[in-house]
C-alpha cells in the first residue's frame, strides 16, 4: 500500500511542478507539501543523490548554497539545488521529485541542500547529509528561534554520526555543534578595522565554557565573531583548517589588478580568489563555500576559475548610478537584529554622505498577529547617529516604533521621515548631489525591495533631468535603467 501511495503521490507532485512552471510559479514548495499530504513518509522512500552536501546557519545558507551549486554547475558537475523552495520539509521533498525521473529514479549524482537550522530535527532522520557546513549560528528573531544555543542543541542532538562537518571557526556556538562529529574549520585571519572588544549590543558567547571567566579577543569582528580566547584558562577558538586572508593589490605594489582578494589557504595548498563583495559577512560566505568545495574534492584551480565566473545574486545585493547619485540594495533580514546591525556596519564603512530606506517590515505576518519589536533594542541603531547619515525613511505600522528607537540611539528627529506605504518612501528621499541611496528590505515580501528601487531610480533620474545631469532621452542610459529594473524584477 505504501509503495502505491508513494507513487500516486509522485505523479500527482510532477504534475504539479508542471502546472506550477506554466504559471510561473516555480519557486513554490506546493509540490512537496501535495506528496506529504498524500504518503507521510515520501521523504523517507524518494531515492536520493550519492552525495549530498547539506548548508545550514543561522545567515547566508541562501548565498553559500547558490554560489557552491553554481561553481558546481561551472565545473560541469551536475547538481541538484532546492534554490527553487524552501529549506524547510516541503521545499527539500519538492527539490527532490524534481531530481527524479516519473519512475523515480534519481538523475543527479550530487545534492547541495539548504536546509532550516530549526527545520533540522525533522530533515537529518531522513536525509542524512555527506558534508554539512554551518555557516553561523546567531541571534534571530526570537519568536521564532529563541536563542542560538538552543538551535546548537538541536542540531547537535539529530545530526547523523557519518556526517562531516565544516564549521565557522571564528563563531563559538556554530563550532561546538555535534562535538563528537567528524570536522573541518574555516575561519578569517585579521584584518584591517578589527576591534579588540565586542562593541555590539548582542554578545551571545562572552564567557569561557571551561572556567566561566570572561573571555577576550585576538581580533573581533562584530558581536562574538572573532579570535576568541581566555586570558584565565587559555581556553581558545579552534585553529583554521582553512583560513582567509584579505589581500588588497594596487598597481604600485603588484602586477595583478588593482582589487581585493581573498587567498584561502590549508597546511600543503594555498590560492588566491577574487572577493566577490567586501561586506565581512560575504568574506565570511565566500570562504565558507571555498572550504566546503574543497572538503568536496574539488581542486583549487577549478574552484578558482567557478568562482571568478560568480556574484553574490542580485536579489541579496545590487547597486546602479544614476548620474551622480548611487542607489544600492540590499537584503536586509526581518525581525533579525544581528543581520540588520552587519548591515548597518557594512553601510557606515563605505564612504560619503548617505540616506537609508529601512523597508525590512514584516507585511505578511502582519495579517495575523502583531510584530514582536524586541528586536529593535538588540540592533545597534546607534550606528545611524553618524552626521553622514542625512536621511532614514522608515514606513508601515512599526514606523513610529522605529523612530522612537532611533531617537534613543542618537539620530537626530529631523533626519527620520514616516510613511505609511513603501512606495511612499522613495518619495521622501531627498537625492542630493553625489548622494548614496541604500534601499534595505527583507522577505515577507521580497517584491518590496524590487518596487521601490524601481521608484527610486526614476526619481533619481527626474532628479538628474531637471539638475542637467545625464537625460532620460540618452539611448545607453536607458538601457542602464531598463536593464536594471528587469534584473530586479527576475531576480
Amino acid at each position: 500500500m505504501g509503495t502505491i501511495r508513494f507513487a500516486i503521490a509522485l505523479v500527482l507532485a510532477k504534475l504539479a511542478i508542471l502546472a506550477l512552471s506554466i504559471t510561473k510559479f516555480g519557486g513554490t514548495d506546493f509540490p512537496g507539501r501535495l506528496a506529504l499530504k498524500i504518503c507521510p513518509d515520501f521523504l523517507e522512500r524518494i531515492e536520493k543523490p550519492a552525495k549530498i552536501v547539506g548548508i545550514t546557519g543561522t545567515n547566508g545558507k541562501t548565498t553559500v548554497s547558490n554560489l557552491i551549486s553554481d561553481c558546481l554547475r561551472a565545473m560541469d558537475i551536475q547538481v541538484l539545488n532546492n534554490s527553487a523552495g524552501s529549506n524547510i520539509e516541503s521545499g527539500i521533498t519538492t527539490c527532490l521529485i524534481r531530481g527524479v525521473s516519473l519512475f523515480g529514479r534519481e538523475k543527479y549524482g550530487t545534492a547541495v541542500l539548504e536546509i532550516d537550522e530549526k527545520a533540522s530535527r525533522v530533515i537529518f532522520p531522513l536525509v542524512e547529509p555527506d558534508l554539512l557546513l554551518v555557516t553561523n549560528l546567531t541571534r534571530d528573531s526570537i519568536m521564532r528561534n529563541g536563542h542560538p544555543e538552543y538551535i546548537q542543541q538541536i542540531l547537535t542532538h539529530y545530526m547523523p554520526s557519518k556526517t562531516k562537518l565544516v564549521l565557522n571557526a571564528d563563531d563559538l556556538i556554530a563550532s561546538g555543534v555535534a562535538p563528537s562529529n567528524p570536522r573541518k574549520f574555516f575561519g578569517i585571519a585579521g584584518m584591517p578595522g578589527d576591534k579588540k572588544v565586542n562593541t555590539n549590543l548582542i554578545d551571545d558567547y562572552p564567557i569561557c565554557p571551561v572556567c566561566h571567566r570572561r573571555l577576550a579577543y585576538e581580533y573581533n569582528r562584530y558581536s562574538n565573531v572573532g579570535k576568541a580566547y581566555c586570558p584565565t584558562c587559555g581556553f581558545r577558538s579552534p585553529g583554521y583548517d582553512y583560513t582567509g586572508e584579505l589581500l588588497l593589490y594596487t598597481p604600485e605594489g603588484s602586477s595583478r589588478p588593482r582589487g581585493k582578494y581573498i587567498r584561502v589557504s590549508t597546511d600543503t595548498r594555498s590560492e588566491e580568489f577574487p572577493v566577490l563583495q567586501d561586506s565581512v559577512f560575504n568574506l565570511y560566505n565566500e570562504v565558507a563555500a571555498i572550504a566546503t568545495l574543497l572538503e568536496m574534492g574539488m581542486r583549487m584551480v577549478d574552484i578558482k576559475t567557478a568562482i571568478s565566473k560568480q556574484s553574490i545574486i542580485k536579489s541579496r545585493f545590487d547597486s546602479i548610478r544614476i548620474g551622480s547619485i548611487n542607489i544600492i540594495t540590499m537584503l536586509c533580514k526581518n525581525k533579525n537584529a544581528y543581520a540588520t546591525s552587519r548591515v548597518f556596519e557594512h553601510i557606515m564603512k563605505q564612504p560619503g554622505d548617505k540616506e537609508i530606506l529601512l523597508l525590512n517590515n514584516t507585511l505578511e505576518d502582519a495579517k495575523t498577529w502583531s510584530e514582536n519589536t524586541c528586536w529593535h533594542y538588540d540592533c545597534d541603531f546607534e550606528l545611524l547617529s553618524d552626521e553622514r547619515v542625512k536621511r532614514v525613511v522608515v514606513f508601515g505600522d512599526r514606523a513610529w516604533d522605529l523612530r522612537f528607537r532611533m531617537i534613543l540611539a542618537g539620530v537626530s528627529e529631523d533626519r527620520i521621515r514616516c510613511v505609511e506605504d513603501y512606495k511612499d518612501a522613495p518619495g521622501a528621499l531627498q537625492y542630493f548631489e553625489n548622494d548614496n541611496i541604500y534601499i534595505l528590505y527583507g522577505t515577507d515580501p521580497m517584491k518590496v525591495g524590487p518596487e521601490a528601487t524601481e521608484i527610486a531610480v526614476e526619481l533619481a533620474q527626474q532628479k538628474q533631468d531637471r539638475s542637467g545631469g545625464p537625460k532620460s532621452g540618452s539611448k545607453s542610459d536607458d538601457s542602464i535603467i531598463t536593464r536594471f529594473v528587469r534584473e530586479r524584477r527576475s531576480a
